[in-house]
This record gives structure tokens, C-alpha cells and sequence, in this order.
């Protein structure tokens, strides 16, 4: 496979991966983009943010549409 199809590929799974993200996570395009180039690039993601942004259903639902174990670490600054 040449390299522009390989690129070809890659984006046409990408789009599949967010319009799958989609059903559940409305908005957040940019957090979610972050995140997957976060996945992608084998980092690390820190999300903070006020109770009831559905930070943890982003996550479980990007873990889900991957196909990969979803585990929570809460911290609760003082």
C-alpha cells in the first residue's frame, strides 16, 4: 500500500471513529480531537473541568468506539 493510501485510510477511520463518538458526545469537537491525538501519539491526557461536563462519559465513550477497557482515577483537589 502506497503512502497516500495509507493516509487515505487513516482519515476515513478517523472520520468513522468521531461520527461513532458522535451518537454520544455532542459538541467537544476540539476535546475530542485532543484526545485522540493524545491515543494516537501514546501520551497521556489530564481532562479537569466542573462536575456535569461529562467528562467521564467522553472518555468510556472514546474507550468503547476503540475497543478498549475503560477504568476511572477520581481526584478531588482540597
Amino acid at each position: 500500500m502506497s503512502d497516500v493510501a495509507a493516509v487515505k485510510v487513516l482519515i476515513q477511520k478517523h472520520n468513522a471513529l468521531k461520527k461513532e463518538i458522535a451518537k454520544v458526545i455532542v459538541g467537544q469537537e476540539d476535546v475530542i480531537d485532543q484526545i485522540l491525538l493524545s491515543i494516537y501519539t501514546g501520551g497521556h491526557s489530564l481532562l479537569i473541568g466542573v462536575p456535569g461536563l461529562a467528562k467521564t462519559l467522553m472518555v468510556n465513550t472514546i474507550a468503547q468506539a476503540l475497543g478498549l477497557d475503560f477504568k476511572r482515577i477520581q481526584f478531588t483537589p482540597i
